[in-house]
């Protein structure tokens, strides 16, 4: 594997501070998320520190490595075009799957994959596939986590060693997800960096975040705290990074504090080389597993539906043109003995064995979680029940959030926020989002009307105004609703 190119210390561009990035001393370079810019119309805050020889990286949100699709072709061509367009020396991603094919749904979040080998075989192959795709090499990115998922098979460096060894990918490590995974999951952050080929490592992630409940919730929206800095400190005397990040995605402060955390970073990554790491590589044993969440972690707090999940800047993706369908009722769950019995299954409807039965065992279990989380089916065996229900609680408060952002003028017609996350998280506890966050809002909006919402007639003709002014038709009567509904159910 050849020698990763120099980065330094850098920072994640946003358009919320992007004069105050420009304006940081001693900056190396930034990371875009790829999904928000458009290779023909680069921001000109980007195109100026392209001038001053600042690098860009294209992160990306949406391709879903994990899923059992294969990487759709669109997503890995607009990728590809994005890392053309801006010089970039490499690509990431992330370790994650973000959607199902059957039944089609969006997490609009990064949930994990299983550490099987059938989700590794998955990953491998998609992998590969994205690596032939795109012009530049490609790195991914550990997740933060609020679940696990039952009888996995591999530890998380297990996991990631065989992910290199098998397709030459790269790493990019975020201390910060280690450290959420150690207070949600009871993995051991430096268990991890003793088991993974540091040699593949692209560049690290440091980020904020906040703890509620027994719950760590990767905001990037906090300043970071000392805990992940130590972290940083342990992969530093292992290794030095070719670049290390600094992410911060909402609640921005002022730039003194963003410069601040830069200088932290920095300093960390500038203390004395690597030194022998804190305990040798060693063959993985029980203390490895994961462990079961505590039952702390797991208890559901009041504040739950508003907390932060996980990259919620990361959220809008890049496939979210409005589409004719949609889905007013919850899919039915696919059965959780279904995966167990796959093979079988498999072999009587004629689908290939090998790889196929496993995009097809993945599938499933992926399609039941997915199902819990943001379509209310029950939840599958084996998962920690209140932890699924905090998740799909962060779901539908991060989707509701995001839908505002997109469409701020909701809030001002339905009140206020507060009324209006009333109403979009009692819109979402059983219609899933099936394609992107724009059609979402649409459909959020058709639904309140449907209903002669809001109450007052004033705002409810702005809101039907709204509507359609971007739908372009008016609103369906509950007759016709109600039609849409059973042709689902019947179906």
């Amino acid at each position: 594997m050849k020698t990763m190119a120099h980065l330094g210390v850098g920072i994640g561009w946003r358009p919320e501070i992007a004069d105050a990035v420009e304006r940081l001393p001693g900056l190396d370079w930034v990371e875009v998320v790829a999904e928000n810019i458009c290779p023909g119309h680069l921001p000109a805050s980007l195109l100026r520190l392209r001038e001053r020889g600042v690098r860009v990286v294209p992160h990306g949100v949406s391709l879903g490595l994990g899923g059992a699709e294969r990487p759709d072709a669109a997503k890995l061509a607009a990728l590809a075009e994005r890392a053309v367009a801006l010089g970039a020396p490499l690509v990431t991603e992330h370790i994650a799957f973000v959607r199902t094919g059957s039944p089609v749904l969006e997490a609009g979040h990064l949930l994990p994959v299983q550490r099987t080998r059938d989700a590794l075989d998955v990953l491998c192959e998609n992998v590969r596939i994205a690596q032939d795709a795109l012009p530049v090499p490609l790195a991914l990115e550990n997740i933060a986590a609020l679940i696990s998922w039952p009888g996995e098979e591999l530890t998380e460096g297990q996991f990631l060693t065989e992910l290199v060894e098998r397709t030459g990918v790269r790493l990019l490590i975020d201390v910060a997800n280690l450290h959420t995974n150690r207070v949600n999951r009871g993995e051991d952050p430096f268990a991890v960096l003793d088991a993974i080929p540091l040699e593949a490592l692209a560049y690290v992630h440091v980020a904020g975040g906040v703890e509620r409940g027994g719950v760590w919730h990767d905001t990037h929206a906090h300043p970071v705290p000392p805990v992940v800095l130590d972290i940083l400190a342990e992969l530093r005397g292992r290794v030095e990074p070719a670049g290390v990040l600094l992410e911060r995605d909402d609640d921005f402060p002022a730039e003194e504090e963003l410069a601040a955390e830069l200088a932290a970073i920095r300093a960390v990554v500038t203390a004395a080389g690597p030194t022998p790491a804190r305990r040798a590589p060693h063959a993985p044993d029980a203390s490895d597993t994961p462990a079961a969440p505590h039952a702390s972690d797991a208890q559901e707090t009041s504040h739950a539906p508003h907390a932060p999940a996980a990259h919620a800047p990361d959220a809008p993706h890049a496939s979210e043109a409005p589409h004719a369908s949609d889905a007013p009722h919850a899919p039915h769950a696919p059965e959780a003995s279904a995966a167990s019995g796959a093979p079988e299954a498999c072999a009587a409807s004629g689908v290939p064995a090998g790889p196929e039965r496993a995009r097809v065992r993945v599938g499933l279990e992926q399609a039941a979680l997915l199902s819990a989380l943001v379509a209310g089916t029950p939840v599958p065996e084996g998962f920690d029940r209140q932890r699924v229900r905090v998740q799909a609680r962060a779901l539908a408060a991060k989707r509701a959030g995001v839908v505002a952002k997109l469409a701020p003028e909701l809030p001002g017609i339905l009140g206020g926020e507060d009324p209006y996350r009333e109403a979009f998280l009692d819109y979402a506890r059983n219609r899933p989002m099936t394609a992107g966050y724009r059609r979402d809002a649409l459909d959020f909006a058709e639904h309140l009307l449907i209903r002669d919402l809001p109450a007052d007639p004033a705002a409810r003709r702005r809101l039907t105004a709204w509507w359609q002014d971007r739908a372009g038709a008016r609103p369906p009567r509950r007759i016709v609703r109600w039609a849409r509904t059973l042709v689902g159910r019947a179906a």
